[in-house]
C-alpha cells in the first residue's frame, strides 16, 4: 500500500467527491468513509453582542437567515495545517488511507466545500478516521468564510 495520505489540498476549482473517494482505494481497504459539507441556503448568524453576558441582554437575532453564497479564505499555512490535522487522522489505528480536499474562493448554495475519504479494512477505524479529521479540520485549520445572506449584509465566520 502506497502511503497513508494520499490527498491533502486546499482547491480553488469545483471538487469531486469520485476523485477523493478513488485516491483511498486499495485492495485493503474493505470501508470507505466519506464527509461531503456542502453550502447550504440557510445559516444563524454569530451572536451580534459577545459582550452580552445574559441571554435576555442579547439583541434579538433571527434564528436563520438565507444564505446566497459563500466565500473561503485560507491562511497562507492553510495547506500545512490541513496535511497535519490529515496525517493525524491516517496515524489512528487501523486506518489505511486518508483524502481530503477543501475549497477556497467563492462558493454558490449547493457547492461542495469540503471531501473527505477515510478507507481502513473495516468501517469502526474508517468512521473514527473521518470524524477526527472533519473535526480537526473545522477547529484547527486556518479557513474562514464570509457568508452572504440574502438580505445583502454579510458576516466572517471563523475568525481568531
Amino acid at each position: 500500500m502506497q502511503q497513508k495520505v494520499r490527498v491533502a489540498r486546499l482547491v480553488d476549482e469545483p471538487l469531486s467527491v469520485d476523485r477523493v473517494v478513488a485516491a483511498v482505494r486499495d485492495p485493503v481497504i474493505g470501508g470507505i468513509v466519506v464527509f461531503i459539507g456542502a453550502v447550504r441556503n440557510h445559516d444563524r448568524p454569530a451572536a451580534t453582542d459577545p459582550a452580552a453576558t445574559d441571554i435576555a441582554e442579547a439583541p434579538e437575532v433571527p434564528a436563520e437567515r438565507g444564505v446566497t453564497s459563500l466565500d473561503y479564505t485560507a491562511h497562507p499555512l492553510g495547506a500545512d495545517r490541513l496535511l497535519e490535522v490529515a496525517t493525524r487522522a491516517a496515524d489512528l489505528d487501523g486506518v489505511g488511507a486518508v483524502a481530503v480536499e477543501h475549497r477556497i474562493g467563492h462558493l454558490e448554495v449547493g457547492d461542495l466545500a469540503v471531501v473527505i475519504a477515510v478507507g481502513a479494512a473495516h468501517r469502526a477505524e474508517a468512521f473514527a478516521g473521518c470524524r477526527q479529521l472533519i473535526d480537526e479540520l473545522k477547529s484547527g485549520v486556518p479557513i474562514w468564510k464570509e457568508q452572504t445572506f440574502d438580505d445583502g449584509v454579510s458576516e466572517w465566520v471563523g475568525l481568531p
